[in-house]
């Protein structure tokens, strides 16, 4: 797998996330855990997204 290829892939996993958070969120009862937990996954996505696009 290509840098390109894992990067996208990352993002896919970020969108994705970022729609079960939006329908978790407008439910009547949200689950606030789950929620905070696939938002911590998204900061990791996001880090190792910037960190392969600009390695040091």
């Amino acid at each position: 797998m290509t840098a390109q290829d894992r990067i996208e892939s990352l993002r896919a996993r970020h969108r994705s996330l970022e729609e079960a958070i939006d329908l978790e969120t407008h439910r009547a009862y949200p689950d606030t855990d789950q929620v905070a937990h696939w938002k911590r996954q998204k900061l990791r996505i996001k880090d190792e997204i910037a960190a392969i696009e600009h390695p040091h």
